[in-house]
């Protein structure tokens, strides 16, 4: 490779990691800032309250038009498994030594 291919190999490089190392950022601000909403809502969901709510909008209690993708018996299932694969490929990834 060429001098100046390198360089702009390596520029392509850089831009390309300083973007994808910023969205990280922002991600993991957003998801640090939603933390306590998850820690919240893994209570409610394991709790007696949510299986109260799910009763009554089966008895049709609950207006129809009010969301409920809570009461879904897998989004905060799936939410929760989702966020424990993505701590442990942070894991995995923090414990990289070679880039």
């Amino acid at each position: 490779m060429k001098q100046i291919e390198r360089i702009e190999v390596m520029e392509e490089r850089l831009n390309r990691v300083r973007a994808a190392a910023d969205a990280l950022e922002a991600a993991l601000d957003g998801y640090e800032a939603a933390k306590g909403d998850l820690a919240k809502l893994e209570r409610y969901y394991t709790g007696k309250l949510w299986r109260k709510d799910y009763e009554d909008r089966e008895a049709g209690k609950i207006p129809e038009e009010i969301l409920c993708g809570v009461l879904s018996e897998d989004a905060v299932y799936d939410l929760l498994t989702d966020t424990d694969a993505l701590k442990k490929r942070m894991n995995k990834l923090g414990k990289k030594t070679k880039a």
